[in-house]
């Protein structure tokens, strides 16, 4: 896609973000990976925005996706406490939610490669489609202000916001209350090897808890190996039905 210019793109994405770029070029410096751009300038003088890849608007996105997201979770949930509320905004604003969004509004199609990274699965990668996801909805917010871009955080955002009725918790802050609970020290994570290319490493992480054999699992994050391994440990821990 890296031929289409960046008002031809901009159209070709209207629809999916509800708004129309007054200033395309941010569009495309938002879906511009940094393999893409040209090398620093040897001069004092700053490369033009077009040229740049996408890591400042991911930045900014951030922030706005943060916001955006904290102030609908206020209004939807007005008898949860501050902690129930901040349970919901982690699982919202981490990367694989942004990289599932980035998927479900087909990002990954239009995104500024180098060849050697568009080669090897940079489209797919749900690392690169997250970081575009928040640059995009940092252009959004330059662009339109915050109104544009909470336009698309609520459009995409929204069945996620409202599938959990009780606040999400994940395995490891679960594991960590177990062991609390049991009176043990908390979990120790190890990773214990990576495989894979560069781009799309794998990592196997083990978790131990006193007194109970290690478990290890696997993920295209550390973070979401260590995910895995304590939701396989209390799994383990968990007492058999009754029959």
């Amino acid at each position: 896609m890296s031929r289409t210019s960046a008002a031809e793109l901009a159209e070709q994405l209207a629809d999916t973000f509800g708004h129309r770029f007054r200033q395309p070029e941010l569009l495309r410096e938002a879906l511009t990976h940094p393999s893409a751009s040209p090398p620093p300038a040897r001069s004092a003088r700053a490369r033009p925005a077009k040229q740049r890849g996408y890591e400042r608007l991911e930045f900014l996105g951030d922030r706005v996706l943060g916001l955006v997201v904290a102030d609908l979770l206020y209004g939807a949930y007005p008898q949860e406490d501050e902690g129930a509320l901040a349970k919901r905004l982690a699982v919202l604003a981490r990367k694989d939610t942004l990289a599932r969004v980035a998927t479900a509004a087909a990002l990954g199609e239009h995104l500024v490669l180098s060849k050697a990274e568009s080669q090897s699965g940079g489209r797919r990668n749900p690392t690169l489609l997250a970081d575009a996801c928040e640059a995009v909805i940092g252009a959004l917010y330059l662009d339109g202000g915050l109104a544009a871009a909470a336009g698309f955080i609520r459009r995409y955002w929204q069945p996620a916001m409202t599938a959990e009725l009780e606040p999400p918790q994940d395995a490891k802050t679960a594991l960590q209350e177990w062991a609390q609970g049991a009176g043990l020290p908390l979990p120790v994570y190890r990773t214990v090897r990576t495989e894979g290319p560069p781009h799309e490493p794998l990592f196997a992480v083990e978790v131990a808890v006193r007194d109970q054999p290690a478990v290890t699992a696997s993920g295209r994050t550390k973070r979401a190996a260590e995910q895995a391994a304590a939701a396989a440990l209390l799994e383990r821990l968990r007492p058999p039905p009754k029959s």
